[in-house]
């Protein structure tokens, strides 16, 4: 009778430290984009997205022409480039997202000229504008590629991008 009174003080007493042990338990990491690279690249190297993020895939976008009543005069491709992520930056807000919440983005760059050179560069320039700033030190990773035409003849960029962000 004493070994069987014994053993139930014993269960509840671990019980109850069990029970303060699991309240105890450290609260979970947020979940967060682990991003590498050089600190004073234009883009990421990797970026790591843990599950349980909610992930959003943007479709290949265009830009809009600066004047509706012409809308085959689209710019250069600094002009396309800035359209494009204005809309791009648009749409995840929408969403409850931000630009820093882009993990991988593909670039599709036409050049101005036949027979020329995309202009990186200029794309270059107007991307460092929403990645890696101050305001904004996130960058995602990214494949630029220079491809013989898009859907219209004076387009030159079209962008898609993946977007992770905690419930």
């Amino acid at each position: 009778m004493r070994n069987s009174k014994s053993l139930a003080v014993g269960l509840a007493a671990a019980c109850a430290l069990t029970a303060g042990v699991a309240e105890a338990a450290p609260a979970k990491a947020p979940l967060v984009v682990e991003r590498t690279g050089q600190p004073t690249g234009v883009i990421a190297s990797t970026a790591t997205v843990p599950d349980g993020m909610k992930t959003v895939y943007i479709s290949g976008t265009t830009p809009s022409p600066p004047d509706p009543a012409k809308p085959e005069e689209l710019g250069d491709t600094r002009a396309q480039t800035l359209s494009i992520l204005t809309k791009m930056k648009a749409t995840l807000e929408g969403m409850g997202m931000s630009m820093g919440d882009v993990v991988k983005m593909t670039v599709f760059l036409v050049a101005p000229t036949p027979g020329g050179k995309m202009d990186s560069a200029a794309m270059n320039d107007v991307f460092k504008t929403f990645f890696g700033t101050p305001e904004q030190p996130n960058k995602p990773t990214r494949s630029t590629i220079q491809i013989a035409a898009l859907g219209r003849p004076t387009m030159y960029v079209e962008i898609e991008a993946i977007a992770a962000k905690a419930p």
